[in-house]
């Protein structure tokens, strides 16, 4: 026990400065970024300073990993330069046995990184996200264009030409209509149409009929025209982004999209993500305990250096699954968990090489 308590009080006080460390260059990297567009714009040092603070939690989120990963490394590599990790395992204790309960903490740390994400980060950096469209003037209009939309299991589409949100209306619209087999049933045509008391209400409707003498045009039966009441916000421009919702939003965004028959790999994978990407946390004390004792020599400067080298290899991994899956190459699941369970299996070959 005491040698766990020894070894919790060499850890909490490393991963604290370089989660500070980590947190600082990453607000910092945001500021200077934005730096020229902030003074252009003649923002107010106060709104930056907010902006900064709305985006803390996302820093600690993304720093937490690597924090986790250095003080691991560092403290392992610092035992073993003062020869401390030797005399736990002359007394029978080994590598693994001794780091549990830095795994434990890892497991912990990865479930609540779940939760701080979904009820802390999301709201925040939403407002971080929308404060600066707002003082950088970059307002996102809610009208569309060239829209398509699928609805009623498919049984009904529309084609618009363009969607104005201040009044809610459709212009240039096609609606097609299938039976429960799919098969054409109608297609009709209005020059707009407007949402008034939940239904859309077409001016001079007119449907398209095969005859004898070709395509004609004809009056649309009453009862068709009561078909159309999908939602004026389907048809909005809201393409949302999947990191700025919890997990639930997420999911009704998802649905939303595989309704409206749109592509939604790239939304699904950023979605499982969310659940994927806590595990970081476990990873890396993992593979921080496989890399320790690599050197006795300039143990700050290594154990950084490998924090970093691994850290960046797991990001460019999951970059490269997160891209094969948004342009479905692979699933979005296999995308999302593929750079966890590889760095698992490399960290359990690192642990078994490990000296111990």
């Amino acid at each position: 026990m005491k040698i766990i308590t020894y070894m919790l009080r060499s850890f909490f006080p490393i991963f604290l400065g370089a989660l500070i460390f980590f947190v600082l260059v990453l607000c910092l990297t945001d500021l200077f970024m934005n730096l020229w567009n902030y003074i252009s714009k003649g923002v107010s040092s106060k709104d930056v300073g907010m902006i900064i603070l709305y985006y803390v939690p996302k820093t600690v989120w993304y720093a937490i990993p690597i924090a986790m990963l250095f003080a691991t490394a560092y403290m392992l590599s610092d035992f073993y330069a003062r020869n401390e990790l030797l005399a736990i395992f002359a007394s029978g204790i080994s590598l693994f046995r001794f780091t549990v309960p830095l795994l434990f903490i890892a497991v912990a740390m990865s479930f609540a990184m779940f939760f701080f994400e979904d009820y802390v980060v999301v709201p925040t950096y939403t407002k971080k996200v929308h404060m600066q469209e707002l003082v950088l003037q970059k307002e996102k209009s809610m009208n569309n264009d060239r829209i398509v939309i699928m609805s009623d299991e498919g049984k009904i589409v529309y084609k618009a030409d363009f969607y104005d949100d201040s009044v809610k209306r459709l212009y240039t619209v096609y609606c097609l209509i299938r039976d429960d087999e799919k098969n054409l049933r109608a297609l009709i045509y209005s020059d707009n149409a407007s949402w008034i008391d939940g239904k859309w209400k077409l001016s001079n409707p007119v449907e398209y009929k095969n005859s004898d003498e070709g395509i004609v045009m004809a009056s649309v039966e009453e009862e068709l025209l009561d078909l159309f009441d999908e939602p004026p916000e389907t048809f909005r421009n809201n393409t949302i982004s999947v990191e700025e919702v919890n997990t639930r939003q997420a999911r009704e965004y998802i649905e939303h999209l595989e309704k409206a028959g749109l592509p939604s790999a790239e939304e699904k994978s950023v979605y499982y993500k969310k659940f994927s990407f806590p595990f970081v946390v476990f990873i890396v004390v993992f593979l921080a305990v496989g890399l320790s004792g690599k050197t006795r020599k300039n143990v700050l400067l290594v154990s950084l250096a490998l924090s970093i080298t691994a850290v960046v290899l797991f990001y460019v991994t999951q970059m490269i699954t997160m891209l094969m899956a948004k342009f479905q190459a692979i699933p979005p699941l296999f995308g999302a968990w593929f750079p966890v369970m590889l760095f698992i299996i490399i960290s359990t070959m690192l642990l078994k090489y490990a000296k111990t």
